[in-house]
């Protein structure tokens, strides 16, 4: 049975929690009223995350323990109930006699490594699994979703099927920073703001001339140093002949202290 590294926390501020520990890359949130879980892919991440808030937040208690895949999702399933964004329903597979299934309906079972659409981040940006089915149910003609968490991919293949409409769907394990992506239309992207403006430049070379970028997964407080990172990327480092291909900011929105971006990319051909 897969387990995951966590780490109890009590502090009145999840969100300077987060920013402290955002290097040591925590994937999922669970809220206690009062106190919250924070997860992590290793251990080591995760004892880095204990240490760092030992030292940054001396006076928040937190202890560290291994919690099974079976348990998260049994806990969480007590208050799950289906999401609605726009013209999309994500909804659990015991759940679905109750909603209208639809053209519009996404079936998810909950995992550790897989969005549910009930954190604010995945509202604003419907997790990486989520993200895929979304665009195909939106019309996209082909989707694809790369995590470089080997348990977020397994939960989004075995979601597939779920989801019988989702043909032209696939989900790879890879790496922004080392892997060579596909290029594509439109890009999503659910990640911290700080791997955001690390990777800034990288994901916009994926998208093609023209396309859009979504980004998600930032702190209010995180918005500025993101928006710096992605509206500078058009311009020519030093040394480098044509510069790459700017963007320009269409919409924003911000939820319970997150906040989503959406990109215009391409000189002359904004959408």
């Amino acid at each position: 049975m897969a387990t995951y590294p966590a780490l109890d926390v009590s502090a009145r501020d999840v969100d300077r929690v987060l920013a402290v520990v955002d290097d040591c890359s925590p994937t999922a949130v669970e809220d206690h009223d009062g106190s919250f879980t924070l997860y992590f892919s290793s251990r080591a991440e995760r004892d880095e995350a204990w240490r760092t808030l030992a030292r940054e937040m001396p006076f928040a208690v937190s202890s560290p323990r291994e919690i099974d895949d079976e348990d998260w999702a049994r806990r969480s399933q007590r208050g799950l109930t289906p999401v609605s964004v726009g013209q999309l329903t994500v909804s659990p597979p015991w759940l679905l006699p109750s909603v209208a299934a639809g053209s519009g309906t996404i079936v998810i079972t909950p995992s550790m490594g897989f969005g549910t659409g009930h954190h604010a981040t995945t509202r604003l940006c419907l997790g990486s699994g989520v993200l895929a089915l979304a665009a195909r149910r939106l019309g996209a003609q082909d989707a694809a979703g790369v995590d470089a968490d080997a348990d977020a991919v397994s939960a989004a293949r075995e979601n597939l099927a779920l989801n019988p409409w989702s043909t032209h769907v696939r989900f790879d394990l890879a790496d922004l920073g080392t892997d060579v992506l596909p290029t594509a239309d439109v890009v999503t992207a659910n990640l911290t703001g700080a791997v955001l403006v690390r990777g800034a430049r990288l994901l916009m070379d994926l998208v093609r001339p023209g396309g859009v970028l979504v980004v998600s997964g930032l702190l209010a407080d995180e918005q500025s140093g993101v928006l710096e990172a992605f509206l500078g990327a058009g311009s020519a480092a030093p040394g480098e002949a044509p510069p790459r291909p700017r963007a320009d900011l269409r919409w924003s929105a911000e939820e319970d202290g997150w906040i989503g971006l959406v990109f215009n990319v391409g000189r002359d051909q904004p959408v």
